[in-house]
């Protein structure tokens, strides 16, 4: 039996934050959610029929704000997905939650209604920066929201950081750091704000938002690394850790190239050797229509650049024997070539036939990357 990830995208937040570059609509008014859930249920339903080889081993509500959607009307989407797919016993079922968006009784209906894991977005520690990133909760507001997850029998949480923030600094991050380990998280997500055009931050301008420079940004990833592995929370992939057995079980379909299908705005699937997105018109969505924008069959050789561009984010890397399979012998070897200098810069690493970044190279991956994702010559 194939197995299948389903993503659900729910594009409501309190507010937009300076730097979110997301499909996400602020301050949503009740019945235009309610009308997002029928919608969602309607879209589950009629692409079920594709599906019914399947069984669909994890399923991901993203956002926006899920949790914002209110947990019954989340537990009633689920509902839809246990009506229409082949839902595995055992599935991972993970709801992205903002502090302050649910409380210990909705967590507690949430858990009952079948949800086992939790992607809680805290940013910062400190809240004076929490400010500047334009997010509305405290890190008491965060810690409140985590002990009532854990009381309602969450076991499996996950914590989202930033780092190279405005007003950041080395130290406050190493704060963050030990503020979040203290609360002893299964997974833990942390990312280097980049400045979209677009948003807030985008218009403001990056020289005027006090950021952090370079080299204080390396020090905090490297410094990371070391400080979460001390605390059990092995890397996996250049932004996500996690104990032992508490990776991310949707999130590695993507880096492994496996199928999934997204539903809602802005979602996106690979299924059936096709890829597709669907635009950000969350009206057209109510209404029913066909949103979707991108539609593309990838060639092998696209599929085999996917292979090493997403396989080197991970921590396991890549096997070199699945590399000669795909590339044949005359063209890895030019990759290897590649791979063979940046371990000489101590930028890659080899081990047991496979081969992958180290700390230092996943700072340059997207350098390295389209080096040895440039096939012209293949």
């Amino acid at each position: 039996m194939k197995t299948l990830g389903l993503y659900l995208h729910v594009p409501f937040c309190k507010s937009k934050c300076r730097y979110c570059d997301f499909c996400s609509l602020p301050n949503p008014a009740p019945d235009h959610m309610e009308e997002y859930v029928d919608a969602l249920c309607r879209d589950l339903a009629e692409r079920s029929t594709d599906c019914a080889e399947y069984t669909v081993n994890t399923v991901y509500f993203g956002g926006g704000t899920p949790t914002l959607l209110q947990p019954d009307r989340l537990v009633s989407v689920l509902e839809c997905v246990s009506r229409y797919y082949r839902l595995s016993p055992d599935a991972e079922i993970t709801a992205e939650c903002n502090p302050a968006t649910v409380d210990c009784v909705g967590l507690r209906n949430l858990r009952e209604g079948g949800f086992n894991r939790l992607s809680m977005g805290l940013q910062s520690a400190d809240d004076r920066e929490l400010k500047r990133l334009g997010r509305l909760h405290s890190f008491a507001d965060f810690e409140e929201t985590w002990n009532w997850a854990v009381q309602a029998g969450f076991s499996n949480l996950s914590v989202d950081v930033m780092f190279g923030i405005p007003l950041q600094t080395a130290e406050s991050f190493a704060q963050t750091l030990e503020r979040v380990t203290a609360l002893s998280p299964k997974h833990l997500s942390a990312y280097s704000l980049t400045v979209e055009e677009g948003t807030a931050f985008g218009r403001i301008g990056e020289e005027n938002l006090q950021l952090p420079n370079e080299d204080t940004v390396r020090e905090m990833y490297l410094t990371m690394v070391s400080y979460l592995a001390a605390h059990g929370l092995h890397r996996y992939e250049i932004s996500n850790f996690a104990a032992c057995g508490y990776e991310s079980r949707h999130n590695l379909k993507y880096w492994r190239g496996e199928e999934y299908l997204g539903f809602g705005p802005a979602a996106h699937s690979d299924f059936g050797g096709v890829r597709f997105g669907n635009g950000r018109d969350v009206e057209g969505y109510l209404a029913g229509k066909d949103i979707t924008e991108e539609r593309s069959t990838p060639s092998p050789m696209e599929r085999n650049g996917e292979y090493v561009m997403l396989g080197m984010r991970l921590e396991e890397g890549i096997s070199l024997l699945e590399l000669q399979r795909r590339l044949g012998e005359a063209e890895s070897q030019r990759v290897e070539r590649l791979l063979e200098r940046y371990a000489a810069l101590g930028l890659v690493r080899r081990w047991n036939g496979r081969v992958g970044f180290t700390s230092e190279g996943m700072l340059v991956s997207n350098t390295l990357l389209s080096e040895l994702l440039d096939f012209r010559e293949l």
